[in-house]
């Protein structure tokens, strides 16, 4: 698995970070409800990021407990899209049409875009004004394409616990591939390079917009 924890990343994650304070209006219906330095926290925890072998595993099993998020373009959604997502382009997050999809604590969300960077503005966002109960997509889909649709097999030398993980995504591609006709066709990009609401953290990961 990738390393998500490099200066890199937390560089590009403060950038997004910026971008977001200044993309949310201060005097609107949807008010600030955390500060900069709340969300920095948040982020460096690295909590809300959900690995592509555990949203595999709740979409085989059909877990009732969490929506998919798609925050790319509606173009980008036609072409390709994962199992049950739906579109709410970045533009549209604040939206009072998706306000109670993005604003309840029944569901858990999980924002994706082709990256990690479109996705992590989307979840910025919604954590800024408030909005509970949203996680995104570690990685994005082209790390879903290379997790879950692409698994590389271990070495002779690697631990169990890799080979249990490579036969899981074994199984999870030949899913993906026999209930959609479409799992490739997802543009790769160079980005500047829930159920219930979560209480265990997790380490923080970085991914790819």
């Amino acid at each position: 698995m990738r390393n998500y924890s490099s200066l890199g990343y937390l560089t590009q994650v403060f950038i997004i970070l910026g971008l977001v304070i200044a993309f949310v209006p201060e005097n609107t219906t949807l008010p600030y409800k955390l500060s900069a330095g709340e969300m920095l926290e948040e982020i460096q925890i690295g909590s809300e990021f959900i690995h592509p072998d555990e949203l595999a595993d709740l979409i085989i099993n059909k877990d009732p407990s969490f929506q998919l998020i798609d925050v790319r373009s509606t173009d980008e959604f036609q072409k390709y899209s994962l199992p049950g997502a739906i579109n709410i382009p970045l533009n549209l997050i604040l939206a009072d049409e998706w306000s109670d999809i993005l604003n309840q604590d029944t569901k858990m969300n999980i924002f994706y875009s082709n990256g990690s960077t479109l996705a992590h503005k989307a979840w910025m966002i919604i954590r800024q004004v408030g909005f509970e109960n949203n996680y995104l997509l570690q990685g994005g889909l082209n790390y879903w394409l290379e997790v879950i649709l692409n698994p590389q097999k271990p070495k002779s030398t690697d631990p169990n616990d890799e080979f249990a993980k490579y036969n899981f995504r074994k199984g999870a591609r030949q899913f993906f591939e026999t209930s959609s006709p479409s799992t490739g066709n997802v543009r790769e990009i160079s980005a500047p390079k829930p159920i219930i609401k979560r209480t265990k953290k997790k380490k923080a990961p970085q991914g790819g917009c």
